[in-house]
């Protein structure tokens, strides 16, 4: 029995690659085709990727050995950080600084000064120091808290590395590869599949594919500590799909957008055509008013000249 099925990432949309002018030809057995200029992602080599890399993840927490989450973009950030909350695994969603992994000795030292400070906030001693030094501690602790507060607790080098976005996060494999650290991530139509040790094509920009690839591995792990899995082997009472049906309901799908752009297309028409006949409207009716004010006026004046007319002839 596959981890996911198909029909699970169809619904979540790990079928949409990008576009076919942003593609790489190494992902060339990973597409299955292309519509609408969108490659569509082959789910049957995802499904075996994910199968692959949920066993080789699960080996590794079994024996005792820490991941490290990596996923700076904004739509992974907050899934990224709850998944590696809920396994207990370390989780980097901001900036990548340089030498996280290769130069960890440094890494370490701002760690120890953000635990210091921690420490001086429960302790009260940070209210020794002059008000303005206080607030420039704060904020240290702040920004180091945004970049190092999900490895605060990694006391050394993680036994493996998953990255949701290999081209955003080119810098964590890099360190890892030369640190010899297994690498697992999204393999999305435009990224390089050789960077990564164990791949899985699927859209990497979608927030509901992401939460369910990184569900699917982080089950893995909870999983070897004895936890309740999530999103990996629920049952589905649905009969399972083949890539036709993806096809057909990637078909489906781009009629009913289409559908709906029309609709607005046809609804903003109409909001023009009702404003442009209501600003033709203003324009018209001040312009009646105006001209019945003067021939008011012109009646008013000509009355007044008859009147002194008839008083001066009298």
């Amino acid at each position: 029995m596959s981890v996911v099925t198909m029909r699970k990432l169809l619904e979540s949309g790990v079928h949409y690659g990008h576009q076919t002018r942003r593609w790489d030809p190494r992902q060339k057995s990973n597409i299955y085709a292309a519509k609408n200029g969108i490659h569509i992602i082959n789910l049957e080599n995802t499904v075996a990727s994910l199968n692959e890399a949920y066993a080789v993840m699960k080996e590794i927490a079994e024996r005792g050995g820490r991941v490290l989450f990596v996923g700076t973009k904004k739509q992974a950030q907050a899934v990224v950080m709850e998944e590696a909350l809920r396994s207990g695994s370390f989780y980097v969603n901001q900036r990548w600084l340089g030498g996280t992994l290769t130069n960890y000795r440094t890494i370490q030292r701002r760690i120890r000064r953000l635990v210091e400070i921690e420490q001086m906030e429960e302790t009260g001693t940070i209210n020794n120091y002059p008000k303005k030094e206080v607030i420039l501690i704060r904020k240290e602790a702040e920004r180091l808290t945004n970049f190092l507060g999900g490895i605060k607790e990694m006391k050394k080098l993680p036994d493996a590395l998953f990255v949701v976005d290999p081209q955003e996060d080119h810098n964590a494999i890099l360190e890892a590869r030369k640190l010899n650290i297994p690498v697992f991530g999204i393999a999305d139509t435009n990224c390089d599949p050789a960077l990564l040790d164990y791949p899985i094509p699927g859209n990497d920009d979608a927030i509901n594919s992401i939460k369910v690839i990184v569900g699917v591995i982080n089950d893995a792990i909870v999983e070897a500590k004895g936890g309740v899995l999530e999103y990996a082997y629920q049952t589905d009472e649905a009969p399972e799909i083949t890539m036709g049906d993806v096809i057909i309901s990637v078909a489906e799908k781009a009629a009913e957008n289409e559908r709906r752009r029309r609709a607005r297309f046809e609804e903003q028409r109409r909001s023009r055509g009702q404003y442009r006949r209501y600003e033709r409207k203003e324009r018209t009716q001040p312009v009646a008013e105006d001209t019945q004010v003067e021939e008011k006026d012109e009646d008013t004046q000509i009355e007044l000249k008859d009147e002194e007319t008839k008083s001066e002839e009298e």
